[in-house]
């Protein structure tokens, strides 16, 4: 039996096919975001709570206020309470006909008539949700419902998550991340990378011990034999045509003999007899400098060709690595020699988790301070024809490519107040109105708006909790406390404690 909220009535503004207002019987306890039904001539319309606002006749005069305050309490004067009542806005959303089609709401409700809450079948249908082998990120704000999202329809096309520091972005994710790694073989399982810059997702470890990697950043080495001289110009922006050229030539003769290192491409550099001197100089300079970056070797680690396994995790731990184009460069070269095994069949269908995409993948940026930007915007276009999936977590849209942005088709966004964000999370999803972004702006911790492939409709969730433990860092003033003690003993503190 479906539970009556209030009663629809007559504005000069509706109700029309747009929307309609009701009175909020006392017991209901409507909220706004709520979705609620009406009966009309088409079928039964879905409809959510824009906005509610409480009304009473005696307070319509702001002088007759005025004028009974001077002589006596009015509360006493007047039964005032009995004239009070709550009227909510109501956006008509879609009419479900008779023969079980959503179309567009085309005749209104009539005045007088009941608003009842949505089944919950009913509402599960209308936003798309999967209830059987969908993602549970948490409960649908002022509904009993589970947020159950599709996999495909949430990660196929991309996704993003956008929120302010402290809103609850890593925590989402860790939730993603749990129901990812606790699916069936049946269900449908993947590969997953995460791009983790403070070490915010090993706690992940401890809970799936055999199912999640650590990876320290600090330890990974990028072959020489798998790189191109077009990687090495793209590091070193200064070296001109001829010098490129010339480096092609040289890395081309050495890839024949076998492996090799930047020391081996500086030997043969001296060696070569066809270069001008100048040409030699600037070349082992840019060499010397690319070597100084410690992370090209004569051989990869880890293991690359193995790193993805279906229903398995594999994290990237830059919390050592401070470098910025060091992050870029590992995050390009991982980025490009999956994608390219994807492309080929020899890794499984795969998520590329990456913690604060802005710096990864900056907007206006010029591209030697961009390395990774390149393959992440590729990826953006082209990785779901070949199932190579990423999902981008920023605390700065504005600062994120529009490019790699324009196509995360779901958001999943918590709390942002800064307005030239909110301003480009506007302009990246269509579906985003004015009002909507009013309700982000004030989201608590922990709630967040679904809007795109996902859901059929923007939706208002609560995250769960959190199965695994979560990773808290130490106490500005327990850290003060023991940095003091560290510096006592004649022993710094290393920083690691406050991580």
């Amino acid at each position: 039996m479906t539970v009556k909220l209030g009663t629809v009535i007559t504005t000069e503004e509706g109700p029309s096919v747009s929307g309609f207002s009701f009175v909020i019987g006392t017991e209901s306890g409507v909220k706004r975001g709520q979705f609620v039904s009406v009966k009309t001539d088409e079928g039964t319309a879905i409809a959510t709570v824009s906005n509610i606002m409480k009304t009473n006749r005696y307070f319509e005069s702001a002088g007759s206020v005025r004028e009974y305050n001077k002589s006596s309490d009015i509360f006493t004067a007047f039964p005032v309470k009995e004239w009070e009542y709550t009227i909510a806005d109501a956006k008509l959303l879609g009419t479900y006909t008779s023969d079980g089609m959503l179309n567009r709401p085309s005749f209104p409700p009539s005045p007088g008539i009941d608003v009842t809450e949505v089944e919950t079948d009913l509402l599960n249908r209308f936003l798309g949700l999967d209830q059987e082998k969908g993602l549970d990120l948490g409960e649908v704000q002022q509904h009993n419902l589970r947020a159950k999202v599709n996999l495909t329809r949430m990660i196929q096309k991309h996704m993003a998550v956008l929120a302010i520091s402290g809103a609850g972005k890593s925590y989402a994710v860790a939730v993603l991340i749990e129901e990812l790694l606790n699916r069936t073989e049946k269900q449908g399982r993947i590969g997953i990378l995460i791009v983790d810059n403070h070490g915010e997702y090993a706690s992940l470890a401890d809970e799936f011990k055999d199912k999640v990697e650590v990876i320290n950043a600090a330890d990974v080495k990028i072959s020489v034999s798998n790189v191109s001289e077009k990687l090495f110009a793209q590091l070193i922006p200064s070296m001109t045509p001829v010098q490129v050229r010339e480096l092609g030539k040289i890395m081309y003769a050495l890839k024949k003999e076998g492996v090799f290192d930047i020391a081996d491409i500086m030997d043969a550099v001296k060696l070569h007899t066809n270069l001008s001197e100048p040409t030699m100089n600037a070349l082992l300079a840019w060499l010397s400098e690319l070597k100084a970056i410690d992370v090209f070797s004569d051989s990869d680690y880890p293991n690359f060709d193995n790193l993805l396994q279906q229903g398995h995790a594999t994290i990237i731990n830059f919390r050592d690595v401070l470098d910025m184009r060091r992050k870029q460069l590992i995050v390009s070269y991982i980025s490009r020699r999956l994608f390219s095994l994807r492309r080929k069949g020899l890794v499984p269908p795969y998520l590329e988790i990456i913690e604060e995409a802005h710096n990864f993948c900056p907007e206006g940026t010029k591209s030697e301070n961009a390395i990774s930007r390149g393959i992440i915007e590729t990826l953006a276009r082209e990785g779901r024809k070949f199932y190579a999936n990423i999902c981008l977590i920023s605390q700065r849209p504005v600062q994120l490519s529009t490019t790699a942005l324009s196509q995360c088709n779901t958001q999943m966004i918590l709390k942002v107040t800064n307005p030239y964000d909110l301003d480009h999370i506007k302009k990246s999803a269509e579906a985003i109105s004015s009002s909507t972004l009013d309700v982000i702006s004030s989201l608590k911790v922990g709630e967040a708006l679904i809007i795109g492939e996902a859901v059929n409709y923007p939706v208002f969730i609560k995250i769960r909790k959190r199965k695994s433990k979560e990773s808290h860092g130490t106490k500005l003033e327990d850290y003060a406390i023991l940095w003091e003690k560290k510096l006592g003993n004649g022993k710094l503190a290393d920083g690691k404690e406050f991580l």
